[in-house]
């Protein structure tokens, strides 16, 4: 079976240790829990699963339902939650990135620097390549941080390279003409690091979400198809050989490697090959073409040559080879950096966009980002002391028990990350109280509106959605997170949940989880929506049940 061919699956993870199947009527404390949602999660499907759940009323403090509370499960992407909601509350909403250039030396009359520039990396997720005009940070159901493992993505419209061509027409605008001297990235926010799932490195400096869209559109059946990819540069080139054949032939595009080594070396390509079908369309509810990504696995050198390339455009003569490694030997000492030697600046949309964008398409990248730059809100540069101050927090701060939730490695998104359901509603709570609960809230994805939550309930035109899930569309706020593995070329899925809040069918503002670690093997797509869908279904009954 093709691995992306599994919506919303993390492709590295660890078996669960529970297995323990069913339910009865018995909730212990809380009422009792609808027939209705037992007969879901008692279907022989679910056998050797097992379900947990716990929902409360945030206005009165009422223990409505649960099941399992205290059962520290796998969590998938509903970790986001934590990391997303601490550095929100110390940021603040209205936090915006300052990504600054600055130069090393004086510019003559002439307008010739006889030094260097330094692009100082932020950590702004999007540097302005989402912009919209509205003012809000663009994004799309199927995102293309996860196009490979789904099949494909819905590319936002806007320029990738929006914050770099800004930066650069700022250097032109400041009077400097000639560069002789180099560019050079300053990455020092704080310290890189590999995360599990999908071994990104994450970096303080982020074009494209450190991604090269590839667009593969079929033609006519013998010909080339058409081949588009973005951002275009010289740092990274495509070489095509992908042929159209008839309609309903099969489709089959690889990439040479998702993660090309040779960024920042001379002739760096990324190959495509294969056939697509006259008519291919992926199977995604929405989804018109094509789209895989290659990963970029020198951010430094690579942003680097497309600042390069950008000052070029904005009539600035850099005399600097154009590709190569980022010379981190030629950065100044940070306290260097004067208003006086600043030479442009992009500031980015208030954080509260950035903090959307992460939870309604479970962006990971952002999520680890989110971790990381708790870390530096702290004091600290590195991704194990930020799990600690992280922890510390949580507990001291959120009053979460520390028995109750386990982040043990690097990143926000880790898929050995683990925590019960008592722990997850503890955070929803603590979150409510808080100023920032507003922005935290509406970044939620919605049922059956937007984000990971957007098709859930839904059948291709013209079959009507899903009428129990329908009845809830809207009221839904909950981020979803999936944990899978391959076993022995089959899929296993380890985790599937829901957290967040639902505003009731009587106007109750609720705080909700609902887990289902220990699936089991997988056979084919249609499995992962029919688990999605039933927990559509929990989370729709527990709407018109209060």
């Amino acid at each position: 079976m093709r691995l992306k061919s599994f919506a919303f699956l993390t492709l590295i993870i660890f078996m669960s240790i529970f297995s323990i199947g069913g339910c009865n009527n018995n909730s212990q404390t809380g009422q009792a829990i609808p027939e209705e949602i037992l007969e879901i999660i008692n279907d022989e499907f679910y056998s050797n699963a097992t379900w947990s759940l716990k929902v409360v009323d945030l206005d009165t403090g009422e223990l409505i339902y649960q099941l399992n509370p205290e059962i520290v499960a796998f969590t998938g992407s509903v970790r986001k939650l934590f990391s997303a909601g601490l550095v929100l509350n110390e940021l603040g909403p209205d936090f915006r990135f300052k990504t600054p250039v600055y130069r090393t030396a004086t510019v003559d009359s002439d307008g010739v620097l006889d030094g260097n520039l330094i692009l100082v990396a932020s950590g702004d997720l999007t540097l302005g390549g989402r912009n919209t005009e509205e003012g809000t940070i663009a994004f799309t159901n199927f995102d293309h941080v996860d196009a490979n493992p789904l099949g494909s993505a819905i590319l936002t419209p806007q320029d990738p390279l929006t914050g770099i061509d800004e930066l650069a027409q700022q250097v032109a605008d400041s009077g400097i003409k000639v560069v002789n001297g180099d560019v050079v990235i300053d990455d020092r926010l704080f310290d890189q690091f590999v995360v599990p799932n999908d071994k990104r490195l994450i970096s303080p400096i982020v074009i494209n979400d450190n991604l090269i869209d590839v667009t593969i559109i079929p033609t006519i059946p013998g010909e080339p198809a058409m081949v588009t990819w973005r951002p275009e540069s010289a740092a990274f080139n495509i070489e095509a050989d992908v042929v159209t054949v008839a309609e309903g032939e099969k489709e089959d595009v690889k990439l040479s490697s998702a993660e090309p080594t040779c960024i920042g070396f001379q002739g760096c390509i990324g190959k495509v090959q294969g056939q697509i079908p006259v008519g291919f369309k992926p199977d995604l509810l929405g989804v018109e073409t094509l789209v895989q990504t290659f990963k970029i696995d020198n951010p430094t050198a690579y942003a680097r040559t497309v600042f390069i390339e950008a000052l070029q455009r904005a009539g600035v003569t850099v005399n600097t080879n154009l590709i190569g490694q980022n010379p981190k030997q030629k950065l100044p000492t940070e306290a260097s950096y004067t208003p006086q030697t600043l030479v442009a600046e992009f500031v980015s949309l208030p954080f509260s966009e950035t903090t959307k964008l992460v939870l309604k398409v479970s962006h990971n990248y952002g999520a680890n980002l989110n971790l990381i730059l708790f870390g530096v809100s702290q004091g600290v540069k590195t991704v194990q002391y930020a799990l600690e101050v992280e922890r510390e927090t949580l507990i001291k701060d959120f009053g979460i028990n520390g028995n109750s939730f386990n982040f043990p490695t690097n990143g926000s998104g880790s898929p050995d990350s683990q925590a019960s359901p008592d722990a997850i509603i503890q955070l929803l709570t603590e979150m409510r109280g808080l100023e920032v609960f507003e922005p935290y809230f509406v970044s939620f994805p919605i049922l059956g509106v937007d984000g990971s939550l957007a098709t859930v309930g839904k059948n291709p035109p013209p079959e009507p959605p899903n009428p129990i899930i329908a009845q809830a569309y809207g009221e839904v706020f909950a981020k979803t997170g999936t944990t899978a593995k391959s076993v022995d070329q089959e899929i296993f899925l380890v985790a599937q949940n829901f957290a967040g809040y639902i505003d009731s069918k009587s106007g109750r503002r609720l705080a909700y989880v609902v887990m289902v670690n220990n699936v089991g093997i997988i056979t084919d797509i249609n499995d992962i929506l029919r688990v999605f869908n039933d927990q559509g279904e929990v989370s729709a009954l527990i709407f018109k049940e209060n």
